[in-house]
Order: C-alpha cells, then sequence, then structure tokens
C-alpha cells in the first residue's frame, strides 16, 4: 500500500493498493466515533461492490445505511442532491456520523457535496472505483452537482477525510471506462511530467495502477496545497476540461467526461500550435498517446456550438475565460482568452 497525505484545510491520507475495500470500516473507526455510515453509490456500482462496503462496516459496529441512484452523469442534479438530503434528515444521521462515496466521479461529487451542506457540513469518505476518480475528483475537495446550463456549476470545495483507492476495484471495469480514466493520467504527463508521459508511451494501458495512481496523486497533492480554492496554480489541472465540458453537454453527457477530456486535450494542443507555443512534434506525440490508450482526438459539434456552451463554463471571468494550453510535454501555460476569440480558437485547433 501507498499512502500520500495531503494537507489543505485539513489533513487526511489518500491510501493506495490492491483489496483495501475490507480495511474500509478499521479505517474509518480510526477517523470517525459516530454511530451511522451512510454508504451514497450508483446503479453500477453497489451490486459489485456494496455488500463488500457494508460487511466491513458492519464488523466495526457502524450502522450501514445507503443511498443509491442510477448511473450516470444526468444524475449528478438538484433533484438527486434533495433526495439524499432528505434520505440523511430521515435516518437521523448527525454530525459525528459520516457518509461513503462508493463509486466513480458523479457519486463522489454528490456524496461530497451533500456532506458539505448537510447541518453545515460532516464527515464524508472517498472511496472511488474508477481510475479517473482516484487520480482526479476523489483528491482536493471539489464537489458539485450539475446545472442544465453546465457541468458542476454550483458546488464546493471541502476536503474528505480519507480517501482509500482499492486499485482491485479497476478489474471490474469495462475497457472505455479505464480508458477514460487513462485520459486523466496522460494529462499529468503532459502538465507536469515528461517521464510519466515517456513512461506512458512505453508500457500503455498495461501499466501498473498502484504506481501510476500514486504518481498523479503527488502531482495533484501539489496542485491542491498551493491553491486549494483553484484560484491560480491548481486551474492547470483543467487541460482539455473547458472544451471537454462543453462537448459533454452538446452530447447530452451521451459523450464520458474522460473521452470529452481527451479530445479536448487535442484541440487545446492544436490551439497553442496554431499560437506558436507548442511545437508540431509535441502535438503528434500526444496525439499518438491519445489514441495509443483508444481515446477520441476530434469531435463533430462546431467550434461555434462549443464556443456558445463554454462561456456558461465556471472558468469564464467576466470578458476573459482561460485556457490550459501546452508548451512541450511536462510544462503548460494558463492562457486569458477574450471571450470574442473563443470560437475562432477552437476552430484552429479542430
Amino acid at each position: 500500500m501507498k499512502t500520500v497525505t495531503i494537507s489543505a484545510s485539513k489533513e487526511y491520507h489518500v491510501h493506495i493498493g490492491a483489496e483495501l475495500l475490507d480495511s474500509l470500516g478499521t479505517m474509518i473507526a480510526e477517523i470517525n466515533d459516530g454511530q451511522n455510515a451512510v454508504i451514497v453509490s450508483d446503479s453500477n456500482v453497489w451490486p459489485i461492490y456494496g455488500q463488500k462496503a457494508t460487511d466491513s462496516l458492519l464488523k466495526n459496529h457502524f450502522s450501514v445505511h445507503n443511498f443509491v441512484f442510477s448511473a450516470g452523469e444526468e444524475s449528478k442534479n438538484p433533484i438527486t442532491y434533495l433526495n439524499l438530503l432528505n434520505f440523511l434528515a430521515e435516518n437521523h444521521i448527525t454530525r459525528s456520523d459520516c457518509i461513503i462515496a462508493l463509486g466513480g466521479g458523479v457519486v463522489g461529487d454528490m456524496a461530497g457535496f451533500a456532506a458539505s451542506t448537510y447541518l453545515r457540513g460532516i464527515s464524508y469518505i472517498q472511496v472511488p472505483t474508477t481510475l479517473l476518480s482516484m487520480v482526479d475528483s476523489s483528491v482536493g475537495g471539489k464537489t458539485g452537482i450539475d446545472l442544465p446550463a453546465g457541468k458542476n456549476l454550483v458546488g464546493t470545495f471541502y476536503q474528505p477525510s480519507l480517501v482509500l483507492c482499492d486499485t482491485a476495484t479497476l478489474r471490474t471495469l469495462p475497457h472505455s471506462v479505464f480508458a477514460d480514466g487513462c485520459a486523466e493520467v496522460i494529462k499529468y504527463g503532459i502538465l507536469y511530467d515528461e517521464n510519466l508521459f515517456s513512461q506512458l508511451e512505453k508500457e500503455g494501458p498495461s501499466f501498473c495502477p498502484e504506481e501510476i495512481i500514486f504518481k498523479c496523486i503527488e502531482w495533484k497533492k501539489s496542485a491542491v496545497m498551493q491553491d486549494e480554492f483553484d484560484i491560480g496554480a491548481r486551474q492547470m489541472l483543467n487541460l482539455g476540461h473547458t472544451i471537454g465540458h462543453a462537448i459533454e453537454k452538446a452530447s447530452g453527457y451521451a459523450i464520458s467526461h474522460g473521452k470529452a477530456v481527451s479530445i479536448g486535450i487535442s484541440i487545446a494542443t492544436k490551439i497553442a500550435v496554431s499560437l506558436n507555443l507548442c511545437s508540431d512534434s509535441d502535438w503528434k506525440r500526444i496525439i499518438a498517446l491519445l489514441s495509443q490508450f483508444d481515446l477520441p482526438i476530434s469531435t463533430e459539434y462546431s467550434s461555434k456550438i462549443l464556443a456558445e456552451i463554454a462561456l456558461s463554463d465556471k472558468k469564464r471571468s467576466g470578458n476573459h475565460i482561460s485556457l490550459v494550453l501546452p508548451a512541450t510535454i511536462g510544462c503548460c501555460k494558463l492562457q486569458k482568452v477574450p471571450v470574442h476569440q473563443l470560437e475562432s480558437l477552437i476552430k484552429a485547433g479542430m
């Protein structure tokens, strides 16, 4: 097992290793003395891991409640959120109790947002079961839900009390879902670590999950500890996300987050080439690596549609929107773009 310690507004540990789910109850009992544990999960994950998580909690004398909603981004909405709050209240959950997010990024965002707002804040534990949520959304305290206008427009910064990355759960992921997480892994290589990028080129999807997840979380730790509330250095983690979120929204979330981010990275890199920030050879390496992991690099949506949606993104500030653009593999730049130039830039990247 590998452990990363995050020191933000709350200090907590991120444990990474195989078969850690059996130790869930023991680890929570060490940091939480409440009687009740609420497992929040979705209809895909609960049938596979719900009983295992429940058994571990029962062995450690927790009373266990479960709230399961339909899997998919479309469930990350105000209705599901309010249903969860009502469930917590009906079951008399108190501030000494805890919420456990068992699932991918949608589950983690939803459970974390409920934890941050119910009774003005109760403890929550992230138990990510996808590669994407292990390397990205489970760490750093971003929580939220979607609105019809766009992704994550309502949310909070609220750090978990513990993150448990059981790499054994990756064995049950469909290939396409594992590939979604690889888009975020590749992102870290482009942003910070040319050696990681080269390792992924060499090893492909057969990389050692525990080693790669540890490296990615170490990089995220650095960003979060520098800029917990996403006003500076942490914004670099949005590489591919502004355009990626627009692609997700345009597709009605039929295109998954990881695949949309992959396309967003491709477009952002080509934009950087058009602005003479990035070399054509680095762009070709990035495109080749995304393709090696069976990730898409283009979209049928027009630059006009994507620009219109992106202008509702939370990264917009007044008449500017921030784009993360690669300079070289291992180094990116945050570029403020006037909103009237966004459509033409996206077109240059397509």
